[in-house]
């Protein structure tokens, strides 16, 4: 009698119990207990707790801030005061990227006469202006709103000095160049605040000094491929920018505050360089009750060896070496500094 029972549990009683937890655990119902399989990616991960916090995921690999650094003001010449964000010990660069610095000139200070070689130097005036001069005889003025992309190349001596009595702000931006291009023959490109594109949509406005946003492209042409974008969001407004995923890019908040590359964080005050993680673009809101102006600055890394001697950057020591020396014996496109000095 008792085998017979046994018999029965075993070949009859257990098999239908253990296809009955088979067909509970398959079920609808019980799956949608486990929201996120042990092998989801990273990306889709952040992507589906975006989703679950009420926002709807924008890039399938947004990027988020992994770094911040706070630009303090420091007056390093009479009557010029500086803030370094790139080019300093917390972030000594960012590739392609050697210095980011946001300027403030009165005079008598600026920048006098000073050689450049290997990289190019980008200038965005918010207010005031400057007077430029180089030893190849060029001269002229950007003022509020206006942007010069100077190609250094194999070398150019010039000056940048504050136009008026009031203060002169803007931002300079060093932009390395890659080892086929640090010889190139210098050149300038000048866009005046009226022939930079802009474009306007639900609360935001962007102004495209380099790359593309919005529908919009500059004309401005980078050796090293690079995105520069004047962000401006009202009150309430969103704005969702695609960046090229192999590109490092970060942001600088000019004035209000601003959540960057999540809903959830903390907002960000001005004067903040926030260096963004990889990603295909980045989310921004402003949630405050003031505009907030921010630039967004991305470019392509050149992974390339970094040799640097103040303004000359090249790709090793005895490239720097050389530099110095074609600059002290005016020769390999230093010729006309024999002669040359701003007016």
């Amino acid at each position: 009698m008792f085998q017979n029972l046994l018999s029965l549990f075993c070949f009859v009683l257990a098999p239908l119990y253990f296809l009955y937890v088979c067909v509970q655990h398959l079920s609808p119902k019980s799956a949608t207990v486990f929201k996120r399989k042990p092998s989801t990616p990273k990306a889709e991960y952040i992507q589906n707790i975006m989703a679950e916090s009420g926002q709807p995921p924008f890039f399938d690999k947004p990027r988020l801030v992994v770094n911040k650094v706070l630009a303090r003001a420091q007056q390093e010449s009479a009557g010029g005061i500086f803030r370094r964000c790139i080019g300093r010990s917390e972030l000594k660069s960012l590739d392609p990227f050697l210095m980011f610095v946001d300027f403030s000139l009165t005079p008598p200070s600026g920048f006098p006469d000073h050689p450049h070689r290997g990289f190019e130097t980008v200038t965005y005036m918010l207010q005031g202006g400057l007077v430029h001069q180089d030893f190849a005889g060029n001269k002229g003025t950007i003022r509020t709103g206006d942007v010069q992309w100077m190609t250094a190349g194999r070398g150019i001596i010039h000056s940048e000095m504050p136009a008026g009595e009031g203060p002169s702000k803007g931002f300079q931006l060093w932009i390395n160049l890659a080892s086929k291009d640090k010889m190139t023959e210098p050149s300038y490109q000048e866009l005046l605040t009226e022939e930079i594109k802009r474009a306007e949509e639900d609360g935001v406005e962007v102004r495209v000094i380099a790359g593309e946003s919005m529908g919009v492209r500059s004309s401005v042409y980078t050796r090293t491929p690079t995105m520069y974008l004047d962000f401006t969001l009202n009150p309430g407004a969103q704005v969702h920018q695609k960046i090229p995923e192999s590109w490092n890019s970060f942001a600088y908040i000019i004035e209000g505050e601003g959540v960057f590359g999540s809903s959830n964080s903390s907002p960000v005050a001005p004067h903040n360089l926030l260096v963004l993680g990889p990603g295909d673009g980045v989310s921004v809101w402003n949630r405050s009750s003031k505009k907030l102006r921010f630039v967004l600055i991305g470019g392509q890394p050149l992974n390339e060896p970094v040799a640097q001697y103040g303004p000359f950057v090249m790709n090793t020591q005895a490239e720097i070496s050389r530099a110095i020396e074609d600059y002290q014996y005016f020769k390999n496109g230093f010729e006309l500094a024999r002669s040359w000095r701003s007016q």
